[in-house]
């Protein structure tokens, strides 16, 4: 939204997602994920401290640091902290994979990249620790699962899955955008949509930072 609405000023902001979830492990991710604040955490926080030119111990400290001050970064609290240093760790676990040369089939990977990415949100998401660890007791108690094919959450999440992971994303779809009846018809609908949504409040995501 913000590319979008720069354009129309001709301003042209760089490109800040690109498809995170798709990422087969945590060193992709954040090459997609916020890359502006990936590049800045790169640059003046991660090579300031030495960056991976002074051995394999320091570098895993100077990952450890850099995502501890990112998740700082996002707010003063335990739970940010925490999801800082739990993306850290990944990426030290991987570079040590890297190192040795292990290779894992790429399915599992995204699953695995996946699945840990969205359990550490529960950390960045939670008021509270306590919340945090109520929320991941409920994720792993599988004797009080009740599955429901019929259930609109699952039905949502299960296309959310296949929109996420097997579609393009908007910068990808924008190089073959063409301005035509198809196009014009959909861009009126989504005016009209979005304007009778006017009323309603929706408090910006980084309002809670």
């Amino acid at each position: 939204m913000a590319i979008g609405a720069a354009l129309l000023f001709n301003i042209k902001l760089p490109i800040n997602f690109n498809s995170p979830y798709k990422s087969l492990d945590i060193q992709d991710f954040w090459r997609r994920w916020h890359i502006t604040l990936s590049r800045f955490l790169r640059d003046y926080v991660y090579i300031q401290l030495g960056g991976n030119k002074q051995g394999s111990f320091r570098t895993y400290n100077n990952l450890l640091a850099t995502f501890i001050l990112g998740g700082l970064w996002h707010g003063a609290g335990w739970t940010f902290i925490f999801w800082g240093f739990l993306h850290g760790m990944a990426l030290v676990i991987h570079r040590l994979w890297k190192q040795f040369s292990f290779i894992m089939n790429r399915y599992l990977a995204w699953f695995i990249t996946f699945n840990f990415v969205n359990i550490a949100w529960i950390f960045f998401r939670a008021k509270e620790w306590e919340d945090a660890i109520k929320v991941l007791s409920g994720m792993f108690d599988f004797e009080n699962i009740e599955i429901d094919i019929t259930n609109k959450i699952l039905g949502g999440v299960l296309i959310g899955i296949i929109l996420v992971v097997f579609l393009k994303n908007t910068t990808e779809n924008i190089e073959k955008f063409k301005l035509n009846l198809i196009s014009l018809l959909i861009g009126v609908m989504a005016f009209v949509i979005a304007f009778l949504h006017l009323n309603k409040i929706s408090e910006f995501l980084y309002f809670n930072f």
